[in-house]
């Protein structure tokens, strides 16, 4: 996996939703886990959350696989957009537009774009979401004050694992923690979010000509 590739997996931890449905190494893939009614009841739960929310924004703490910790803003439009911006001194900038997503860090002036089909915020950012039907489940648990639900996927990034964890009681999503195939850590908890209101559409715009103007600079 090249460095650029592994950078995005880290970063983009903060979304993923939009963030990397990935199996850790060593999983066997061939099989997901047998759910039970209870499971299967909670995991449709979790499908009607996320098929409801149109738009969420709020603030995100995202802790590294190293214990470096960073912290921002995020706004999301389903389908397909999403943009986290990173507080000072992170020079990270994160955007879907609803095709592709790019990663840019202003430090370095680079820019680094996939398409969104290939990476794993599509599963969080899809019009319809069905986590059963789209993902392989490797468990859902269920507690008295959380619902713990675990994702394996593989992607052009490689293979791992997506933990997301969402409030009992209004299943909303509190929680995700990414580890990618070398069984790194990196998670995110999402607070002060508001759903469904107004947003900027000029908020998920890709800068292409960055792109351009990065070759040309080479």
């Amino acid at each position: 996996m090249s460095l650029a590739r592994r950078s995005f997996l880290r970063k983009t931890a903060a979304l993923a939703a939009g963030a990397a449905l990935l199996a850790v190494a060593g999983l066997a893939p061939a099989m997901a886990a047998s759910l039970s009614s209870e499971q299967k009841r909670s995991l449709a739960e979790v499908n009607a959350y996320f098929n409801s929310l149109k738009t969420m924004h709020g603030d995100f703490i995202q802790f590294g696989p190293n214990g470096e910790r960073a912290e921002g803003k995020f706004y999301m439009a389903r389908p397909g957009r999403i943009r986290f911006y990173y507080n000072p001194p992170s020079k990270v900038d994160i955007v879907a537009d609803g095709k592709s997503v790019s990663v840019k860090d202003r430090k370095m002036a680079t820019q680094d774009i996939w398409p969104l089909s290939e990476t794993p915020l599509r599963f969080l950012l899809a019009d319809q979401i069905n986590l059963e039907k789209d993902a392989q489940v490797y468990g859902v648990s269920v507690e008295p004050d959380l619902v713990t639900v675990v994702l394996a996927d593989d992607s052009t990034f490689g293979s791992g694992k997506l933990t997301l964890i969402f409030d009992a009681e209004t299943i909303a999503l509190k929680q995700w923690t990414v580890t990618d195939a070398q069984g790194y850590d990196t998670s995110v908890a999402i607070y002060n979010t508001k759903v469904n209101g107004p947003t900027n559409p000029k908020l998920f715009k890709i800068d292409y000509n960055a792109n351009t103007m990065q070759r040309r600079g080479k």
